[in-house]
């Protein structure tokens, strides 16, 4: 774990301890452990292969751990409860969106079912921060594949929430649109909110996480100049 810049130390919102997952004879996350604290975003990276979108799922609970626990603002990350899905908002690569539904009223729906306040409202001003509002009537399964990836981020910020996870919530967008999600995961911390995610986008994660959790082999240092041929 690489400290992005010293900071006081802050009480952990989530705090996963000994999450252990395996697959068959193979062992894919080994007691891992991590915090992450309000107002505070850290990254997870890694090789393919190396368990960052498992360790994920096994936070979340998407996924069963074969050992460990995770607990969010003191409670057992589970989803199930109410009291947990109210503070948590989850990505994932594998979202499904109502097929029947259009977008605006997906959102609608998604905000009205965690009782987010002013629920037209905060839709209205995510679908336009996220650049669907001239696409806002039409279905789900009619949108490219990087606007269906902005509905899936907008999903989970008509939510409330204190705690997003992202499962390489870049994947798909273009470079305006990266930037723009690392602005709002800045602004995302700014409002106190905690931020997990795993990236492969070595500038976003420099942009907006505190710190950084490496799974998986440290990277081979790069060779001198002289040693290329």
């Amino acid at each position: 774990m690489a400290k992005k810049k010293a900071r006081p130390k802050r009480e952990a919102l989530l705090m996963a301890r000994g999450i252990t997952r395996r697959f068959g004879d193979r062992t894919i996350l080994d007691g891992v452990d991590l915090d992450v604290a309000a107002g505070e975003a850290v990254g997870v990276v890694g090789p393919n292969g190396s368990g960052k979108s498992t360790l994920l799922r096994c936070i979340v609970g998407a996924d069963e751990a074969d050992s460990g626990e995770t607990t969010l603002a003191g409670r057992e990350l589970d989803e199930r409860r109410p009291e947990i899905r109210q503070d948590l908002a989850v990505v994932m690569d594998d979202i499904d969106f109502f097929p029947d539904l259009s977008v605006v009223e997906h959102l609608d729906l998604m905000a009205r079912a965690h009782s987010q306040p002013d629920a037209e409202e905060v839709v209205n001003v995510v679908l336009d921060e996220v650049g669907l509002m001239e696409v806002s009537g039409q279905l789900p399964s009619t949108l490219s594949s990087g606007q269906r990836r902005r509905l899936a981020l907008a999903s989970a910020f008509v939510r409330p929430r204190k705690l997003l996870v992202l499962d390489e919530p870049e994947a798909r967008l273009d470079v305006e649109g990266v930037r723009w999600l690392g602005d709002k995961l800045v602004a995302e911390k700014r409002a106190g909110r905690a931020v997990l995610l795993v990236s492969h986008d070595p500038g976003l994660v420099e942009r907006v996480c505190d710190r950084v959790v490496r799974l998986g082999p440290a990277p081979e240092p790069a060779p001198d100049a002289t040693d290329v041929h």
